[in-house]
Order: C-alpha cells, then structure tokens, then sequence
C-alpha cells in the first residue's frame, strides 16, 4: 500500500469515527466499527483514542504509521447516522469497494431529515400521551401538546442557529412551563401540575447519561463522566428554566 492510499484511508476511518461520536453513539461502538472498517479496507492495524471533545487515530501498513487527530462536535443525537455508517461497514466487510464511493456514502449520511414542524408535532403528541398516562384531563393533556410542541420548535431555532445548549435549554424550558402555566389562570384544567410537568419531558437527557454509564462500564471513564456532567448540566439548565417561568407568571403550584 502507498502512502497516498493509506492516507486516504486513514482520512475514510477518522470521518467514520467523526460521524458516530458526533451523533451520539458509545465509544465501544465508535472504536468497534472504526477498526473494523481499517481492517476491511487493508489496514494492518488501526488505533483509536477517545476524548469528550477529540479523537485522534493511527494506522499501521506495513512499516508505515499515519497519525491524524481531529475535534470532535456534537451534533446531536441521530441514530440514523449510527445505523447507517454500521450498515456501509458491514457492506464493505462482505465485498470490496472504492475508497471514493464509501467517502461519498459517509458524507452523504444524515442529509435526510425528518421536517421540523413533523418532529414538533410528534413530540407535542408524546408529551401528551405522558400526561395521560399520569391522569392529566383532557383539556390539560391539549395544552401539554401545544406547550411542547412550541418549546421544540423554539429549540429547533436556537440548534439550527448554534446557541450554547445550556442556553437552548433554559430558553426550551421556559418557553414550555410558561405556556403551561395558563392551566393554572383558568377552572377549564383539573390537573395544571400534569400539565406543567409533561410539557417539560422532551428536555430529559436520557441518551447522553445512558452513554455516560455504559462508557464508564466499559472502560471509557473520561468520556464517560464528560458526558454525564454534560447531561447534569442540561438538566440544571432546564430546572433553571422551569423556576424562571413559574416566578415570573406567579405559580406556586411547585414551589
């Protein structure tokens, strides 16, 4: 292998490990799917370090070392990316394929979205269905899908414009339990409480502090108590943003 082919397959690899750090897979996996596609592509070996905001990778041809490091930025969670940068893996593991065909496949991962206004929708819907489950009445439950589905798409705004997600999160959440308190102004609700509290539900970090406890299990310590102070940060954001509204419109349904 010459060193112009094992640099671009050095490149192929880092974009793989870029793409699923980035979008919220487990460092086991980002380090798994990595090597295995070096080792697919005819890498001798392939090395991986995992930091919360880096990754640096080396591979080995031969007498050959080729080191790249790159920073890595979240982009939040998508599966999608993960499932497929896993599938062109195991494509390429089954058959050859052109280095320039799998680096258009990896960058065209992700480019297929589902419509903002669909996402908020969906969330209100769920949110809801929450409140339900918890024995909201009807009429609060309406509000709670209306709440949540202005607070996503607030957060949808804020993303798309790269605000700081402390600052995404707080501004969410006091958009979300403001609009809820009006089940509080009105007799027309019976469970304002339900309400208030489901409409705050999308701004749970589940994924990050899901990750952090598996990194942590299997050796990623680093990693994993960087994203889990990150999901505690998000969190406290959001409790920030709940206390913000409930002082500013008067609730002391909580309180």
């Amino acid at each position: 292998m010459t060193e112009p082919e094992q640099r671009e397959l050095t490149r192929l690899c880092m974009l793989t490990a870029q793409l699923l750090m980035q979008h919220g897979a487990e460092c086991a996996l980002v380090e798994s799917i990595t090597i295995r596609l070096g080792t697919a592509l005819g890498l001798d070996n392939v090395h991986l370090g995992i930091t919360a905001h880096a990754l640096s990778l080396t591979t080995v041809s031969g007498d050959h070392c080729i080191t790249t490091i790159r920073r890595n930025h979240d982009h939040g969670i998508n599966m999608l990316v993960v499932t497929e940068v896993q599938r062109l893996v195991l494509h390429v593991e089954k058959e050859p394929v052109p280095p320039a065909q799998i680096r258009a496949r990896l960058e065209s991962v992700g480019t297929d979205r589902y419509p903002k206004w669909l996402v908020s929708l969906l969330i209100g819907l769920s949110c809801a269905s929450f409140a339900r489950l918890t024995g909201a009445d009807w009429a609060s439950c309406a509000l709670t899908a209306v709440a949540s589905s202005v607070a996503m798409a607030v957060r949808q705004f804020l993303s798309v414009h790269h605000f700081n997600p402390l600052v995404n999160f707080t501004v969410t959440a006091f958009v979300a339990t403001s609009i809820s308190c009006l089940a509080t102004k009105s007799d027309l609700f019976q469970t304002p409480n339900l309400a208030m509290a489901a409409s705050v539900l999308l701004l749970i970090p589940g994924f990050p502090l899901i990750n952090s406890v598996s990194d942590m299990v299997k050796g990623y310590i680093n990693t994993g108590i960087a994203r889990g102070m990150m999901a505690l940060l998000l969190i406290l954001a959001s409790s920030v943003g709940i206390l913000l509204a409930l002082v500013l419109w008067r609730v002391q349904i909580w309180i």
